[in-house]
Order: C-alpha cells, then sequence, then structure tokens
C-alpha cells in the first residue's frame, strides 16, 4: 500500500513541497542503476551492481510545487527478489526497467508488475514502464510498439531511456513528477466525501508517449 506523500512548505512559505519514494524494479542488466546515477549526479558508469538496495535523492522546483524524490534502486539479481516488496512498500511511484535489446528482461518487467498488482491498489501509485538501452537500437529485440501497447493496456506511463546518452532520462523522472503533482491537485479538488461522490482518476490520468 502506497503512503501519503510528506508535504511541506518551502521556505518562503509560498511553494507546497511534496516527498516521494520512487523505486525502481526490473531484471538484472537492464541499467537501473545507471538510470538513478545519471538522473542524480548526471554521469554514467558502465558497471553499477547492486547489492541489496541503493538510495539517491533529488529535489525539483516546479511551478506547482516542490518535489523532492528519495529514490530506491533495488538488485535485480533472482536472490533479491523475495526481498524487494521491503523496499517498494510505501512507494509512491514504480519504474519498472527492462533492456529493449533483450527481450526476457520485458517478461521480467510484467512479472514485477504482477507483484505489484497484488501489493496495491488500483490507481494507488504512478508506474512507469521504461524500455532502457536506447543506445543498443540496433540489437533491438523489443519494439517501441510492444512496450507501448503493454504499457497501454495496463494503464502505465511509458517512454524509452538510454542512461549512457542520457535520452529521456530526465523526461521519465518529470514526467512521474507531473503525474504525482496532478494527482494531489485532484485530491484537494475532489468533493467532500459527505457528499459520497466518486472521481475516476483514470479518466484525467496524463499519460506520457515515447516519440
Amino acid at each position: 500500500m502506497a503512503q501519503n506523500a510528506r508535504a511541506g512548505t518551502s521556505l518562503e512559505g509560498m511553494c507546497p513541497t511534496y516527498v516521494y519514494k520512487v523505486v525502481l524494479l526490473g531484471s538484472s542488466s537492464v541499467g537501473k542503476s545507471s538510470l538513478a546515477y545519471r538522473y542524480v549526479k548526471n554521469d554514467f558508469k558502465e558497471s553499477l551492481p547492486t547489492v541489496g538496495c541503493s538510495f539517491f535523492t533529488r529535489t525539483l522546483n516546479l511551478q506547482a510545487g516542490t518535489v523532492k524524490f528519495e529514490i530506491w534502486d533495488t538488485a535485480g539479481q533472482e536472490k533479491y527478489h523475495s526481498v524487494c516488496h521491503l523496499y517498494y512498500r510505501g512507494a509512491h511511484a514504480i519504474l519498472l526497467v527492462y533492456d529493449i535489446a533483450n527481450k526476457e528482461t520485458l517478461k521480467g518487467a510484467k512479472l514485477w508488475l504482477r507483484d505489484l498488482e497484488k501489493e496495491f491498489l488500483p490507481d494507488e501509485i504512478v508506474v512507469a514502464l521504461v524500455g532502457n538501452k536506447m543506445d543498443l537500437a540496433a540489437e533491438r529485440e523489443v519494439t517501441t510498439e510492444e512496450g507501448e501497447e503493454f504499457a497501454r493496456t495496463k494503464g502505465l506511463l511509458f517512454m524509452e531511456t538510454s542512461a549512457k546518452s542520457s535520452h529521456r532520462v530526465n523526461d521519465v523522472f518529470m514526467a512521474i513528477a507531473q503525474e504525482l503533482l496532478q494527482r494531489e491537485m485532484e485530491k484537494l479538488s475532489a468533493p467532500s466525501p459527505l457528499r459520497r461522490s466518486t472521481v475516476d482518476l483514470r479518466e484525467s490520468r496524463a499519460r506520457m508517449r515515447c516519440c
């Protein structure tokens, strides 16, 4: 189950601040650590083996508020799979990462999604399907259309990235921030429970599609 965002205000007292837990899941060697490192440090390291879990933070100052991401990068090896639920518990957003040059890793992302569906209610968290390693496009085994179609059927955000070249890495995190902030705005504008009204978040949910 997702936890509520920790909200505060900036020093000026005008702009709200939201703290969001973001977790990267996926098979081993799909580039989860490289994505997180590129996004936080704007640098690339070819091999960043993760033991258990690594932790990063980055703050974004946006018009609608300040977003602080607490980014949890999980190990993809099978031996860590059974404990990963401890890391994504209470998450606000998940990046399901696969390697576009390795079709088996997309199957792995689908298995992770099944686990998430057992843990979270529909629309409780933001989930983005991320096809990484666009720099290996010549070796592609998963088409853009295949990833996009799966994301569409499951109601996921979708984007293809390259941690090595920095292609759309910032974009995918920005898309998550915007979706989370939109949901905050929807909560504020939702009718009072006393009126017994319901809000269908799916109707107004933003979508990011790979171009």
